[in-house]
Protein backbone atom coordinates (compact mmCIF):
# COMPACT_ATOMS: atom_id res chain seq x y z
CA UNK A 1 0.00 0.00 0.00
CA UNK A 2 1.33 3.44 -0.90
CA UNK A 3 1.91 6.20 1.68
CA UNK A 4 -0.92 8.20 0.12
CA UNK A 5 -3.36 5.27 0.25
CA UNK A 6 -2.35 4.43 3.83
CA UNK A 7 -3.00 8.03 4.90
CA UNK A 8 -6.40 8.07 3.23
CA UNK A 9 -7.33 4.74 4.83
CA UNK A 10 -6.32 6.06 8.27
CA UNK A 11 -8.38 9.23 7.86
CA UNK A 12 -11.37 7.28 6.57
CA UNK A 13 -11.32 5.30 9.83
CA UNK A 14 -11.79 8.48 11.89
CA UNK A 15 -15.00 10.40 12.67
CA UNK A 16 -15.40 13.31 10.25
CA UNK A 17 -15.92 16.82 11.62
CA UNK A 18 -18.50 18.30 9.31
CA UNK A 19 -18.51 22.04 8.49
CA UNK A 20 -20.04 24.08 11.33
CA UNK A 21 -19.84 21.23 13.84
CA UNK A 22 -17.76 21.69 16.97
CA UNK A 23 -15.39 19.62 19.10
CA UNK A 24 -14.23 20.23 22.67
CA UNK A 25 -10.48 20.33 23.17
CA UNK A 26 -7.69 22.15 24.98
CA UNK A 27 -4.02 21.44 25.63
CA UNK A 28 -2.04 23.19 28.39
CA UNK A 29 0.61 22.46 31.03
CA UNK A 30 -2.03 21.76 33.65
CA UNK A 31 -3.47 18.77 31.83
CA UNK A 32 -2.32 15.34 33.04
CA UNK A 33 -1.24 14.09 29.59
CA UNK A 34 0.79 17.20 28.68
CA UNK A 35 3.61 16.31 26.25
CA UNK A 36 2.41 12.69 25.93
CA UNK A 37 1.69 13.18 22.22
CA UNK A 38 5.21 14.51 21.50
CA UNK A 39 7.00 11.21 20.99
CA UNK A 40 7.06 8.02 18.93
CA UNK A 41 5.88 10.04 15.94
CA UNK A 42 6.06 9.51 12.21
CA UNK A 43 6.03 13.27 11.65
CA UNK A 44 6.08 14.24 7.99
CA UNK A 45 7.75 17.57 7.30
CA UNK A 46 6.49 19.76 4.47
CA UNK A 47 8.58 22.45 2.75
CA UNK A 48 6.99 25.23 4.80
CA UNK A 49 7.48 23.24 8.02
CA UNK A 50 11.20 23.02 7.28
CA UNK A 51 11.48 26.69 6.30
CA UNK A 52 9.81 27.93 9.50
CA UNK A 53 11.56 25.52 11.86
CA UNK A 54 15.02 26.00 10.33
CA UNK A 55 14.75 29.78 10.45
CA UNK A 56 13.42 29.66 14.00
CA UNK A 57 16.48 27.64 15.01
CA UNK A 58 18.78 29.96 13.03
CA UNK A 59 20.31 27.01 11.18
CA UNK A 60 21.44 26.72 7.59
CA UNK A 61 19.93 23.98 5.42
CA UNK A 62 22.97 21.70 5.44
CA UNK A 63 23.11 21.53 9.23
CA UNK A 64 19.35 21.31 9.67
CA UNK A 65 18.95 18.47 7.18
CA UNK A 66 21.86 16.51 8.67
CA UNK A 67 20.68 16.99 12.24
CA UNK A 68 16.90 16.81 12.11
CA UNK A 69 15.59 15.12 8.95
CA UNK A 70 15.19 11.62 7.56
CA UNK A 71 14.68 11.52 3.80
CA UNK A 72 13.19 8.88 1.53
CA UNK A 73 10.99 9.10 -1.55
CA UNK A 74 7.35 8.48 -2.38
CA UNK A 75 6.92 5.27 -4.38
CA UNK A 76 4.24 6.70 -6.68
CA UNK A 77 6.07 9.78 -7.98
CA UNK A 78 9.56 9.76 -6.50
CA UNK A 79 9.08 13.08 -4.69
CA UNK A 80 11.12 13.56 -1.50
CA UNK A 81 9.41 12.23 1.62
CA UNK A 82 10.78 14.01 4.67
CA UNK A 83 10.34 13.12 8.34
CA UNK A 84 11.50 14.74 11.55
CA UNK A 85 14.19 12.61 13.21
CA UNK A 86 13.16 11.58 16.71
CA UNK A 87 15.60 11.09 19.56
CA UNK A 88 17.08 7.64 20.08
CA UNK A 89 15.57 7.15 23.51
CA UNK A 90 12.94 4.85 24.95
CA UNK A 91 10.07 7.20 24.06
CA UNK A 92 11.46 8.21 20.64
CA UNK A 93 10.93 11.75 21.91
CA UNK A 94 10.63 14.80 19.72
CA UNK A 95 13.98 16.63 19.88
CA UNK A 96 12.21 19.87 20.72
CA UNK A 97 9.96 18.80 23.59
CA UNK A 98 10.84 19.95 27.11
CA UNK A 99 9.16 19.43 30.48
CA UNK A 100 7.57 22.87 30.12
CA UNK A 101 6.33 22.11 26.58
CA UNK A 102 7.45 22.72 23.01
CA UNK A 103 10.69 24.70 22.73
CA UNK A 104 9.89 25.67 19.11
CA UNK A 105 6.20 26.39 19.66
CA UNK A 106 6.15 29.55 17.54
CA UNK A 107 7.54 27.61 14.56
CA UNK A 108 6.13 24.14 15.25
CA UNK A 109 5.18 22.02 12.20
CA UNK A 110 1.74 22.13 10.64
CA UNK A 111 0.81 18.63 11.82
CA UNK A 112 1.44 19.67 15.43
CA UNK A 113 -0.71 22.76 14.94
CA UNK A 114 -3.56 20.81 13.32
CA UNK A 115 -3.77 18.12 16.03
CA UNK A 116 -6.23 16.88 17.27
CA UNK A 117 -7.69 17.28 13.81
CA UNK A 118 -6.62 15.46 10.71
CA UNK A 119 -6.94 17.35 7.44
CA UNK A 120 -7.31 15.80 4.01
CA UNK A 121 -7.29 17.87 0.83
CA UNK A 122 -7.80 16.84 -2.77
CA UNK A 123 -8.57 18.31 -6.17
CA UNK A 124 -12.00 17.37 -7.53
CA UNK A 125 -12.84 16.74 -11.18
CA UNK A 126 -13.61 20.43 -11.70
CA UNK A 127 -10.17 21.41 -10.41
CA UNK A 128 -11.46 22.79 -7.11
CA UNK A 129 -9.68 22.15 -3.83
CA UNK A 130 -11.82 20.11 -1.41
CA UNK A 131 -10.86 19.68 2.25
CA UNK A 132 -12.20 17.43 5.00
CA UNK A 133 -11.46 17.34 8.71
CA UNK A 134 -11.36 14.36 11.03
CA UNK A 135 -11.05 14.04 14.80
CA UNK A 136 -7.96 12.16 15.97
CA UNK A 137 -8.87 11.03 19.49
CA UNK A 138 -6.05 8.97 20.99
CA UNK A 139 -6.47 6.99 24.20
CA UNK A 140 -3.80 8.89 26.12
CA UNK A 141 -5.23 12.33 25.29
CA UNK A 142 -7.31 14.02 28.00
CA UNK A 143 -7.66 17.25 26.04
CA UNK A 144 -11.12 16.20 24.90
CA UNK A 145 -12.34 16.41 28.50
CA UNK A 146 -11.86 20.18 28.40
CA UNK A 147 -14.87 22.43 27.78
CA UNK A 148 -13.61 24.90 25.15
CA UNK A 149 -15.35 24.20 21.83
CA UNK A 150 -14.10 24.86 18.30
CA UNK A 151 -15.20 24.53 14.73
CA UNK A 152 -12.52 23.41 12.31
CA UNK A 153 -12.33 26.95 10.91
CA UNK A 154 -11.84 28.45 14.38
CA UNK A 155 -9.16 25.90 15.26
CA UNK A 156 -7.14 26.49 12.08
CA UNK A 157 -7.24 30.25 12.60
CA UNK A 158 -6.26 29.96 16.26
CA UNK A 159 -3.30 27.72 15.40
CA UNK A 160 -1.98 29.96 12.63
CA UNK A 161 -2.37 27.40 9.85
CA UNK A 162 -3.30 29.60 6.89
CA UNK A 163 0.15 29.80 5.28
CA UNK A 164 0.99 26.19 6.19
CA UNK A 165 -2.12 24.88 4.44
CA UNK A 166 -1.69 27.21 1.48
CA UNK A 167 1.82 25.92 0.74
CA UNK A 168 0.93 22.31 1.56
CA UNK A 169 -2.03 22.40 -0.82
CA UNK A 170 0.13 23.80 -3.62
CA UNK A 171 2.66 21.02 -3.06
CA UNK A 172 -0.12 18.42 -3.06
CA UNK A 173 -1.48 19.82 -6.33
CA UNK A 174 2.00 19.69 -7.86
CA UNK A 175 2.47 16.04 -6.90
CA UNK A 176 -1.02 15.22 -8.19
CA UNK A 177 -0.23 16.88 -11.52
CA UNK A 178 3.00 14.92 -11.90
CA UNK A 179 1.27 11.66 -10.95
CA UNK A 180 -1.52 12.22 -13.49
CA UNK A 181 1.12 12.72 -16.18
CA UNK A 182 2.44 9.27 -15.29
CA UNK A 183 5.87 10.58 -14.33
CA UNK A 184 8.26 9.32 -11.66
CA UNK A 185 11.15 11.56 -10.63
CA UNK A 186 14.61 10.22 -11.39
CA UNK A 187 17.50 10.83 -9.01
CA UNK A 188 18.48 14.11 -10.66
CA UNK A 189 14.91 15.43 -10.49
CA UNK A 190 14.58 14.24 -6.89
CA UNK A 191 17.72 16.11 -5.83
CA UNK A 192 16.64 19.22 -7.73
CA UNK A 193 13.20 19.17 -6.08
CA UNK A 194 14.67 18.64 -2.63
CA UNK A 195 17.07 21.54 -3.15
CA UNK A 196 14.35 23.90 -4.38
CA UNK A 197 11.70 23.07 -1.78
CA UNK A 198 13.58 22.02 1.35
CA UNK A 199 16.87 23.97 1.14
CA UNK A 200 15.73 27.47 0.28
CA UNK A 201 18.93 29.21 1.33
CA UNK A 202 20.96 26.94 -0.96
CA UNK A 203 18.37 27.29 -3.72
CA UNK A 204 18.75 31.07 -3.64
CA UNK A 205 22.49 30.60 -4.24
CA UNK A 206 21.70 28.13 -7.04
CA UNK A 207 19.43 30.71 -8.70
CA UNK A 208 22.26 33.22 -8.76
CA UNK A 209 25.04 30.80 -9.72
CA UNK A 210 23.04 29.21 -12.55
CA UNK A 211 21.52 32.50 -13.75
CA UNK A 212 18.03 30.97 -13.52
CA UNK A 213 16.22 34.30 -13.90
CA UNK A 214 17.71 34.84 -17.36
CA UNK A 215 15.40 32.14 -18.71
CA UNK A 216 12.20 33.36 -17.05
CA UNK A 217 9.70 36.21 -17.42
CA UNK A 218 10.36 37.98 -14.11
CA UNK A 219 10.86 41.67 -13.53
CA UNK A 220 13.62 43.10 -11.38
CA UNK A 221 11.39 43.66 -8.36
CA UNK A 222 10.20 40.06 -8.39
CA UNK A 223 13.76 38.78 -8.66
CA UNK A 224 14.84 40.91 -5.72
CA UNK A 225 11.96 39.62 -3.56
CA UNK A 226 12.79 36.00 -4.37
CA UNK A 227 16.44 36.39 -3.47
CA UNK A 228 15.74 38.51 -0.38
CA UNK A 229 12.87 36.63 1.26
CA UNK A 230 12.93 32.86 1.82
CA UNK A 231 9.14 32.60 2.10
CA UNK A 232 8.74 34.37 -1.25
CA UNK A 233 11.46 32.12 -2.67
CA UNK A 234 9.48 29.03 -1.62
CA UNK A 235 6.48 30.36 -3.55
CA UNK A 236 8.75 30.75 -6.57
CA UNK A 237 10.31 27.32 -6.02
CA UNK A 238 6.92 25.59 -6.25
CA UNK A 239 6.24 27.32 -9.58
CA UNK A 240 9.75 26.60 -10.86
CA UNK A 241 9.62 22.89 -9.95
CA UNK A 242 6.22 22.64 -11.63
CA UNK A 243 7.60 24.26 -14.78
CA UNK A 244 10.68 22.04 -14.86
CA UNK A 245 8.85 18.77 -14.13
CA UNK A 246 5.67 19.27 -16.17
CA UNK A 247 6.70 21.83 -18.79
CA UNK A 248 4.13 24.40 -17.69
CA UNK A 249 3.17 26.64 -14.80
CA UNK A 250 0.27 29.05 -14.50
CA UNK A 251 2.35 31.48 -12.46
CA UNK A 252 5.73 31.28 -14.21
CA UNK A 253 6.55 31.67 -17.88
CA UNK A 254 9.83 30.90 -19.67
CA UNK A 255 11.29 33.55 -21.94
CA UNK A 256 10.48 33.05 -25.60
Amino acid sequence: MSQRDATEEFLDSLPELEPGKTFAFSCHPGISCFNACCGDLNLMMTPYDVLRLRNGLNMDSKKFVHTHLEISRTPETGFPMVRLRMLDDRKRSCPFVRDEGCSVYENRPGACRTYPLGRASRVDEAGNLVEQFFIVQEQHCNGFEETKEWTSEEWLKDQGLEKYNEINDRYMQLMTKVRKQGKVLDDRQLNMTFLALYQIDNFQKFITDMNVFSRLELNGEEQEQILGDESRCLDFALDWVELVLTGESQNLQPKK
